[in-house]
């Protein structure tokens, strides 16, 4: 069990540019995920170990997901109420591109198991061959993001129009 850690201090907050860098997930079979992020959402391979490790990444960095089956070959999920990774969040650039990965989704049989306005963004929402959980989004631009009379963030969830989103790739 890992010891729990004291809060630090607010006034010396992480720098506001950290972002994640990368996922690394372990998986019971390699191309079975390869098939699903390569394949279906159009993720590059930029490196593979033969049957223990993969990397995958977007628009030429050296990787954003790596899958590996180091302690996980041929192994199963974990079971529903254990702790774990909820979900991967992956940020497409424009609106336009979350309606592409919805059109691939869609063109391969992918079931959705939401789809969300969040006022700041929208998302989709769905589970990768392995039991993963999966967000796809795009984020508004900051000066559009819905706001209290306070100031603060008000972040909402509302119905995606899935229609109106794939509407964006007509033309």
């Amino acid at each position: 069990m890992t010891p729990d850690f004291p809060r630090t201090d607010p006034a010396r907050p992480i720098a506001g540019g950290a972002r994640i860098g990368h996922v690394h997930l372990k998986v019971a079979s390699l191309d079975r995920m390869l098939d699903f992020y390569c394949g279906v959402l159009g993720f590059e391979l930029t490196q593979r170990y033969g049957t223990q490790t993969a990397f995958v990444a977007a628009g030429g960095y050296h990787h954003h997901i790596g899958f590996n089956t180091w302690e996980s070959a041929g192994g199963k999920p974990p079971p529903a109420g254990t702790t774990g990774l909820y979900h991967l969040a992956i940020l497409y650039p424009e609106r336009r591109d979350l309606a592409d990965a919805l059109s691939r989704l869609a063109a391969a049989g992918a079931t959705l198991d939401g789809a969300s306005d969040h006022g700041v963004s929208e998302a989709l929402y769905l589970t990768d061959p392995e039991g993963n959980g999966v967000e796809l989004y795009w984020d508004r631009p900051e000066a559009d993001w819905p706001r209290a009379p306070d100031g603060a963030l008000a972040m909402t969830t509302g119905r995606l129009d899935l229609r109106a989103l794939l509407g964006e790739l007509d033309g």
